[in-house]
Order: C-alpha cells, then sequence, then structure tokens
C-alpha cells in the first residue's frame, strides 16, 4: 500500500508541474484550406520566434503611446504542442459595419472580423481563444500571400504563451 501512495504521488506531482503528456491529441482541428503540414510548419515558427523573444505589449502599443515591453525569449515554448486547436475561417465583417462601428473606411472583403471579449478590440485580423482553444481568423486573408502565416504564427505565438502562463492582456 506504502508503495502504491508513493507512485501516486509521484504520478499527481507529475502531471501538476506538465510531467507527463497531455490526454488531449497533439495537432490541429483544420478548418482551413491549408494542410496540416502548413499549419505544424507555422505553429514550429511561432515557436522559434517565442524562444527568441517575446513582445508582450504590441496590441498596447498600437492603442496607446507605450514603450515596448519585449523580454528575452523562453525556450520551453519549443516543447510546447498544439492540443486540439480549432483553426478556422469568419466571413469578414462588411465595410458599412465596421464604417458605422469604428468610422474606419475600408472596401470589402475588410480582412477584419468581430473579436469578442475579452479583446481590447472591436475588430482584428484573426483572434485566439484558450479555453476550449481555438484561433479564428477573417477568411479574405485565407490566400493573401504569405500574410495568411504571418497572422497565423502570430496567434499560434499567443497560444504558446498563455499555454506557458504568460499575461495575454496586450497580445
Amino acid at each position: 500500500m506504502r508503495r502504491f501512495l508513493q507512485l501516486w504521488m509521484v504520478t499527481v506531482g507529475l502531471t501538476a508541474c506538465g510531467g507527463l503528456p497531455s490526454s488531449a491529441p497533439v495537432g490541429f482541428v483544420n478548418q482551413t484550406q491549408h494542410p496540416d503540414a502548413a499549419l505544424r510548419n507555422i505553429w514550429s515558427a511561432a515557436q522559434e520566434s517565442v524562444a527568441h523573444s517575446i513582445d508582450l505589449n504590441p496590441v498596447e502599443r498600437a492603442t496607446a503611446n507605450v514603450p515596448a515591453d519585449i523580454v528575452p525569449g523562453n525556450p520551453r515554448a519549443l516543447t510546447v504542442m498544439p492540443h486540439e486547436i480549432l483553426v478556422t475561417g469568419e466571413t469578414d465583417v462588411s465595410s458599412s459595419v465596421l464604417f458605422a462601428a469604428t468610422g474606419i473606411l475600408r472596401a470589402d472583403p475588410t480582412g477584419m472580423i468581430a473579436c469578442p471579449q475579452p479583446c481590447d478590440v472591436r475588430y482584428a485580423p484573426a483572434y485566439s481563444i484558450y479555453q476550449p482553444p481555438h484561433t479564428n481568423y477573417a477568411a479574405s486573408w485565407e490566400f493573401k500571400g504569405n500574410n495568411f502565416n504571418q497572422l497565423l504564427e502570430y496567434e499560434f505565438e499567443n497560444q504558446i504563451l498563455n499555454a506557458l502562463g504568460y499575461d495575454m492582456r496586450w497580445r
């Protein structure tokens, strides 16, 4: 019985500290027009980016005159894997809706979608939610050159930073 309790305590300790693999399958629920391999490559680029350096306040800098909050990279990012992250496009908000809500005039497709609370902005090209994990993007970005990769890389960085416990308030 004592041996059983020791093993149980070690297992609970490893699970609480992230030492055992998650029960969720690794990968994406891919609802894009890109193959899973493309999403894996974008995820790998996001891992490398977070391992190199971390910009904690790009949204704050875009909305206020504040200095950048850049911190050293976190090598643990290289071990964070996607666990059934839903990746899907949403229909762009129309130009008239965007103009009425924000005063911003863009031609259709606008490249913007409504960003639900607790987003710091009302409309964005993409956003991520962490429970359950998903990343949504404006459908018009799907085939805009390499911009789709950059858009998803930023959102995948957010997923990785959230998994590592960073403050996501200004991401």
